[in-house]
């Protein structure tokens, strides 16, 4: 889907992003209420791209996540200043926790994508990314940089530096130290990356693409996150007021920087509150590059007055602000018209062709010229035709000429001239076929298979943008006062129906039948045989082909291949294989793919939905990770109370249990009435309203003899102070390592024995950390069953903490069972077996 036109700061957009403006009608619908609520008059959103590409400063803001930007800084810099400013996330947030759904790993780096890019939107900004991936809370920066390929990740800046072309660099963290290694090994290369950019002989393969660039400075920025409060600084630090108004709408800096930051909807901000138009300062400490003194931009020219010829351009600007009629915007275009041909003649520079293609929306958004390019269905096949509607109309009385559409993927143009009359759209309908070599939609960087620290991304051009190009791009070409405007555009779907009215859907390019497992795991005994269904979904009518699955050597599939045939879009059919396992423990990867019409293709269908951000399609191959693994259970019935969002209910079915979802009503003795054991989902305690007055229930069928396994919660925002029949009290503590050694603290405990007798091979092949938010503090009644700590750090004992309460058992467990169990990790199954079996 395209992002919601509400008028931003477009040339601090990508250019792949930039959906067609307009003006009097919103082509876009906003993707939440909160930009809604604050969206420009069309007069002011021209006037402030007027005020933006009068100014030529820039500045790139750095930091290591989704959510670590200063937004009240970059809405000074891009609304209150109009300068060109970005923020570059080192990594998308992959690694991070999901308070809103069960989606992780990379499937939430895709959702933190876009919740940066619909805060851009808010605060003015535009965004990039390098390939470094968030692989989880770090302890220091010579970790990271152990995990992060260091060169790369410095390419990739230099890369953003080279193709954004800052004046000014900002690290938001101190290349010294202190806190998550992420954050300092932000700034370590951000600075490496500073003192590089500008030598050509530096990462040369970037030249010719791109030219060196040296930015005037690099700073730190000892502010507060864009929430009050300016930090200390150095001595010596510059520092200056960012707080006020934005000069064209009038909204407090401070409100607009709180929308921005409430974007961040899976990290919990989606009620972050905004400042007003107070005053707000920030500091800021020379890293290298030129000192300061007065102002982060001191000795920059951020007039036109910096590009050879450019004075006049400056002058002519300043002149349409001054004349501009809010009430007759189409009366600046002959002055624009002027300042277009005046800027043609200036030499080629970056900043300078991105200005012209600024100036073309601007005149533009002037004449109220809305495109559209509607397509029927938002999904097509490669090698289908595309039967395309075009649309443009004007509202001004201004002479348009629409001279034709190009295509660029197809090479072919239709060019026949159109004049465009006041109020009356004007069509064209044409027919494309998209090339048989089209690419599957899928996010760039999740197309190869990558290792722990970094993406896998060959094409440069792709490197550092936050999202795909269009799949089938378009160019709407208009002749006005002898002078053309090309306008990007790309095909959508209209939606209709949605509590947020009329959405866009991108086109996304399928295959014509999509595969999936029912599950991410399949468990095996060794040596046993189980089926393996995968169910295929038919994209197209009438298709037909066969499939198969690939396994690696020791595990066999029978038949070689299944044939299938659907009639209809949408019908579905579970074809089962017989997969037997080696005859020791094992794991593997077993992957499906479809053979039609001589074309191959092995692809899941992920739809990614939330209110706030646009749908996401992801297609990654089908694959499932078989284990093979000695596991005993025991009882039969568990409810799953969900928290956040996790997939371990789906887990704990594929072990053996028959799995009830429960909600907090069903916390009664009649509710838990033959559950052989709870299970809580993750952040429960944080999120769920309907928890804290049903824990008495809860806590008498432990006593009763039940069994309660509550998983980890965030020791800030509980909803409850009691999350168990005895006093325990969380902390931040956590074991980052995955690798971090063992010790079992109670050899002798079922936990450890029954039904499974856990060894520290079972600690062996876990995923990104042990556990996170472990208590501190515990009433005597808990017993600690192992005890895990980072290197250099005293072990903690809170990982797993196990109460006898009457009959039954109580178990708190910072452990993250979430990683570790949808990922088929052999022994945290057979450890988290032992806990839900705790008195069977």
């Amino acid at each position: 889907m395209l992002a919601p036109l509400s008028f931003p700061r477009l040339d601090r957009c990508a250019p792949w992003f930039i959906p067609v403006l307009t003006i009097g009608v919103c082509l876009m619908v906003a993707f939440s209420r909160e930009c809604q609520a604050a969206e420009p008059s069309p007069a002011q959103a021209i006037l402030e791209e007027l005020r933006g590409f009068r100014e030529m400063g820039s500045v790139l803001y750095v930091a290591a996540h989704p959510d670590d930007e200063n937004t009240q800084l970059i809405a000074y810099l891009a609304r209150g200043r109009n300068y060109r400013t970005a923020y570059l996330s080192l990594t998308r947030g992959d690694g991070g926790q999901n308070v809103i759904g069960p989606e992780l790993f990379e499937e939430l780096g895709v959702i933190r994508t876009q919740e940066l890019l619909a805060a851009r939107r808010v605060d003015g900004g535009r965004q990039f990314f390098t390939r470094a991936i968030d692989f989880g809370y770090s302890k220091s920066a010579a970790e990271t940089l152990r995990i992060w390929d260091r060169q790369q990740v410095v390419s990739d800046i230099v890369r953003v530096i080279r193709t954004f072309r800052p004046d000014v660099v900002i690290a938001r963290f101190s290349p010294q130290g202190g806190g998550h290694g992420h954050h300092t090994a932000s700034a370590i290369l951000a600075v490496e990356a500073f003192k590089l950019a500008g030598d050509a002989k530096a990462f040369p393969e970037q030249i010719g693409e791109l030219t060196a660039w040296q930015p005037k400075r690099i700073l730190q920025n000892g502010g507060g996150f864009g929430r009050g409060g300016g930090g200390g600084g150095a001595p010596g630090a510059v520092r200056i007021e960012i707080g006020g108004d934005d000069p064209v709408s009038g909204e407090p800096l401070g409100a607009i920087a709180g929308r921005s930051r409430s974007m961040h909807k899976t990290q919990g901000f989606g009620n972050f509150g905004g400042g007003g138009g107070g005053p707000r300062s920030d500091s800021f400490t020379l890293l290298a590059g030129a000192p300061a003194s007065k102002d982060i931009l001191d000795g920059v020219d951020t007039t036109w007055g910096r590009v050879t010829g450019g004075a006049e351009v400056g002058t002519l600007a300043g002149e349409v602000i001054a004349k501009f009629d809010p009430k007759e915007p189409a009366a600046s275009v002959p002055a624009l018209l002027a300042l277009k041909s005046k800027v043609a003649t200036l030499p080629i520079d970056p900043v300078v062709v991105e200005k012209r293609r600024q100036l073309e929306r601007i005149i533009q958004m002037c004449l109220g010229l809305v495109v559209e390019t509607t397509v029927a269905r938002a999904e097509v096949v490669p090698g289908e035709v595309l039967s395309l509607r075009h649309t443009a109309t004007t509202s001004a009385t201004v002479p348009v000429r629409w001279l034709g559409v190009r295509y660029p993927v197809t090479g072919r143009d239709t060019l026949e001239g159109i004049d465009l009359r006041p109020g009356q759209p004007a069509t064209r309908d044409v027919s494309q076929t998209l090339p048989a070599a089209s690419p599957l939609s899928q996010p760039y960087w999740l197309r190869e298979d990558h290792p722990i620290g970094m993406y896998r991304v060959d094409a440069g051009s792709l490197i550092g943008r936050p999202e795909n190009p269009p799949a089938f791009p378009v160019e709407h070409l208009f002749q006005v006062g002898g002078q053309t405007l090309v306008i990007p555009d790309e095909p959508v779907q209209l939606a209709a129906g949605t509590e947020k009215g009329e959405t866009r859907h991108r086109l996304d390019v399928i295959p014509p039948v999509s595969l999936r497992y029912p599950s991410e795991v399949r468990l095996f005994a060794p040596g046993s045989e189980r089926p393996v269904e995968v169910e295929v979904t038919a994209a197209r009518a009438g298709v037909a082909g066969t499939l198969e699955l690939d396994a690696p050597e020791g595990w066999t599939v029978v038949p070689t291949s299944r044939p299938f045939r659907l009639t209809a879009v949408g019908d579905r059919v579970r074809l089962a294989f017989h997969v037997k396992a080696p005859g020791k423990p094992a794991s593997a990867e077993i992957t499906a793919r479809a053979r039609v019409a001589g074309a191959t293709s092995g692809n899941q269908r992920v739809v990614i939905e939330h209110a706030h951000i646009p749908r996401q399609l992801l297609q990654p191959l089908a694959r499932v990770k078989a284990v093979a693994l000695d596991l005993a259970i025991r009882g039969q019935r568990v409810g799953y109370l969900p928290g956040a969002g996790d997939r371990v209910a789906e887990c704990l079915g594929e072990m053996g249990y028959e799995v009830k979802q429960l909600t907090g009503a069903d916390l009664t003795e009649e509710g838990l009435r033959g559950l052989d054991a709870v299970v809580i989902g993750v952040r429960a305690y944080n999120v769920r309203s309907d928890l804290a007055a049903h824990l008495p229930a809860l806590f008498a069928y432990v006593e009763s003899g039940g069994t309660v396994v509550a998983q980890y919660n965030r020791p800030n925002g509980l909803r409850t102070g009691k999350l168990a029949p005895f006093d325990l009290r969380l902390s931040d503590a956590r074991v980052t390592d995955e690798n971090a050694p063992v010790t079992f603290l109670a050899p002798d405990h079922p936990a450890l024995n029954t039904p499974n007798r856990i060894t520290p091979a079972d600690f062996d092949g876990w995923v990104q950390e042990r556990g996170i938010y472990f208590p501190g503090t515990w009433d005597a009644h808990f017993t600690p069953i192992i005890a895990s700590g980072d290197p250099g750090e005293t072990p903690l004992k809170g990982g797993v903490l196990v109460a006898k309460h009457g009959r039954g058992y109580f178990v708190y467990t910072g452990l993250v069972w979430f990683r570790q169990l949808p990922e088929g990790v052999p022994g945290a199954y057979r450890f988290f077996a032992n806990l839900v079996s705790l008195g069977k």
